[in-house]
């Protein structure tokens, strides 16, 4: 059976305010409150299908109340089955969208004079330190502004099922300090989850109060929001998540990184939070309209062009389409986790917000839905909002200039690219390394290179720093969700690196053909589960084995430095240059393969992992390292009942040899089963804990 072979696809596992305080406006009559209502479902029944989610919930709050709310679970509506309403009281997981709560508490302290947003976070966190003198330069605004230069997310067992450890927390500043920053601090803002645990870190020193303690008492009471919770808290009546098509609800979804992302509410919640950010309920105006400013303009942003991505503090949208060009400023805040989704969206000069969360599904179907809600909402108070679609500049193929040619070459994002022009001005974009189709584009006379439906284009920006970009955009129509521009840049030209070919070869050997399990997660977490599909998908694939293909001098978009390590190359603004590492490899003395990522992550090559013995009984002990304990199933054990006495804070998981969970103790508390042959089973727990194993 093939394993996870890659170690970006290891790493990819662990997982988008201002003014008046407004006039009181009258409710509305029962017709304008039904268009409303049933614009609300028609958008929320959009976005809940195009994610093939399983629930959704939504509420719109104008003016102090809820206008309109509803919810509907989905089940066989892809199929033609229809949607069905359901709770609309349901919590969800709000995701990143709690980033928006940390920022509110950091300009709270500021607005008090406790802390400074220009001011260096060691001054507030002494103990912050990183391998990288740069890091004394980060300052509380980098943080909220996602400019600090972090790597992106150190979130190892932080991402949970049925557990609200704070692990991932309690130890960001010992994993931060053996990290580089991959740029220099207010260089540029690209989205970073590490930096608002970091800012979480920084309200808890400056307040003395627990994180969750302080916003409960200061934003949660104050907005008189009831149905707003953190993982650990006692709460009931969360929307149920699933794995694919299994009808068996999965255990509670838990972020140990409340700040960055473990925030629990309801719709009706989350929609009075961003209602109590059109007036003072929380801040004053000054602190709503710095939160508000289009703080992306600070450092390498392109010049022009519409996207859904414009940071503010906290925010992802400060100019959101279609509303930004109607001379209304909305404010938009997405969250996903691995299971649930959220989209916020705020008009304060209106004193209108919109929140959609879903089971399943995807925050940038929600933000539109919410943006639907309220463009019916603004129509019913008299507003009207021009929805004429973007389009691209009328532009003609076109003679390209010669120097155009020196844009080819490879390039890094979100992927690796490999740019080919010819004298001819026909552009080739070949995703490396990806089962991806190529595209094509040719040159026109704006000095764009358009594909053949005339809707996308990308061109070439040299930036103040040196680098090239590759800048895209494209405008997208959804069918009952409205428009979704991109304007971005999705990559940069990576710098050549020449290395011995045989030292490529080492490297693109390892990370194809390499398969590696998770070592230091905690038994709850939910990497168990994510690397069961990404195993399943490898033992779907032929067993025919291709050559590996990289950019010469790097392995995806990883710049090989020698034997033992590759660094992160990227430096690209907005979302193509979030969530990096640095890769070593080592060797134990049993000459076992082990890889370290800087972000905190190890693992072990699969061929090192021991048979399971399956005597009578058997003890398996976690050592003090906290390592997780993995067995390969052969013929001894294979067939055998194999039953587990848990110790606490511990559990266990079974994959069958195409990858299924079989069984875990943390899904379906299972304490037994026959044992597959050819899987593999793990046991992980607190150091010293003890599983208790008997074989019939």
């Amino acid at each position: 059976m093939k394993r996870v072979k890659s170690l970006q696809k290891a790493g990819a596992l662990l997982l988008a305010l201002v003014l008046c305080l407004g006039l009181s406006v009258p409710a509305l009559a029962a017709e304008t409150q039904t268009t409303l209502e049933t614009a609300s479902q028609e958008a929320a029944t959009a976005a809940a299908t195009y994610g093939s989610a399983a629930h959704i919930s939504w509420a719109v709050w104008q003016d102090g109340q809820i206008l309109t709310s509803g919810s509907l679970s989905m089940p066989g509506a892809a199929d033609g089955g229809q949607p069905e309403q359901s709770d609309p009281g349901s919590l969800y997981g709000v995701g990143s969208v709690s980033k928006i709560y940390t920022t509110v508490a950091v300009m709270q302290l500021a607005e008090a004079g406790k802390l400074e947003l220009d001011k260096p976070v060691t001054a507030y966190l002494p103990d912050f330190k990183m391998a990288d003198e740069r890091y004394r330069e980060i300052t509380v605004r980098m943080l909220l502004n996602h400019s600090s230069g972090l790597m992106g997310s150190s979130m190892g067992s932080g991402v949970l099922f049925g557990d609200a450890s704070s692990t991932a927390t309690d130890q960001l500043l010992q994993r931060l300090a053996n990290q580089r920053l991959k740029a220099d601090p207010g260089a540029y803002s690209v989205y970073c989850n590490d930096g608002f645990t970091l800012a979480e870190l920084v309200v808890e020193a400056v307040s003395g109060q627990d994180f969750m303690d302080y916003i409960r008492a200061n934003v949660l009471e104050p907005a008189g929001l009831k149905n707003t919770h953190a993982p650990g808290d006692s709460f009931s009546g969360r929307a149920n998540i699933y794995q694919g098509e299994d009808p068996r609800p999965l255990p509670m979804d838990c972020l140990g990184v409340v700040g960055a992302g473990g925030i629990y509410a309801t719709a009706e919640d989350l929609a009075a939070f961003g209602g109590a950010l059109t007036d003072t309920t929380l801040l004053t105006h000054p602190s709503l309209d710095a939160m508000a400013a289009p703080e992306y303009a600070r450092g390498i942003w392109p010049e022009s062009g519409t996207d859904a991505l414009s940071f503010g503090l906290g925010w992802d949208s400060v100019e959101w389409y279609p509303l930004q060009q109607n001379g209304i400023t909305a404010l938009v805040k997405g969250g996903d986790t691995l299971y649930y989704h959220a989209g916020l969206v705020v008009i304060p000069e209106h004193r209108l917000a919109a929140a959609v969360l879903t089971s399943g599904g995807m925050s940038t179907y929600n933000e539109l839905a919410a943006t639907r809600m309220l463009i019916a909402a603004l129509a019913a108070k008299g507003v009207e909002v021009d929805e004429e679609p973007l389009t691209l500049p009328a532009a003609k193929a076109a003679s390209m200039p010669r120097a155009q040619l020196a844009n080819a070459g490879f390039y890094g994002g979100a992927y690796p690219y490999k740019i080919d022009i010819t004298a001819t001005g026909k552009l080739t974009m070949h995703y490396v390394g990806l089962d991806l189709p190529e595209q094509t584009f040719t040159y026109c006379s704006d000095g764009t290179f358009r594909d053949a439906s005339g809707t996308a284009s990308l061109s070439f920006v040299k930036e103040d720093n040196g680098q090239t970009y590759l800048y895209q955009q494209a405008f997208s129509q959804i069918p009952g969700l409205g428009g979704l521009p991109v304007a971005n840049y999705a990559a940069m030209k990576l710098p050549e690196n020449e290395i011995d070919p045989a030292l490529q070869a080492v490297w693109s050997d390892f990370m194809s053909g390499t398969s590696l399990l998770p070592m230091n997660e905690r038994y709850s977490s939910q990497i168990y589960l994510s690397i069961s599909a990404a195993m399943a998908a490898e033992a779907a694939e032929t067993e025919t084995e291709t050559e590996a293909e990289n950019i010469p001098g790097y392995v995806g978009v990883l710049r090989i430095v020698d034997e033992t390590r590759v660094q992160y190359a990227v430096q690209v603004p907005g979302n193509a240059g979030r969530d990096g590492y640095d890769l070593e490899l080592r060797k134990d003395a049993q000459g076992r393969q082990w890889v370290y990522q800087s972000n905190g992550m190890v693992f072990m090559e699969e061929a090192a992992v021991p048979s399971l013995s399956a005597g009578s009984s058997a003890v398996c002990t976690i050592q003090p390292d906290g390592y997780a304990r993995w067995y390969h199933i052969g013929d001894d054990a294979a067939g055998k009942t194999m039953a587990v006495k848990l110790p606490e804070n511990a559990g266990f998981w079974v994959y069958g040899d195409n990858g299924e969970v079989l069984a875990s103790s943390v899904l379906w508390e299972d304490t037994s089963l026959t044992l597959p042959e050819g899987g593999l089973v793990v046991f992980a727990g607190d150091p010293g804990a003890k599983f208790q194993l008997t074989f019939s």
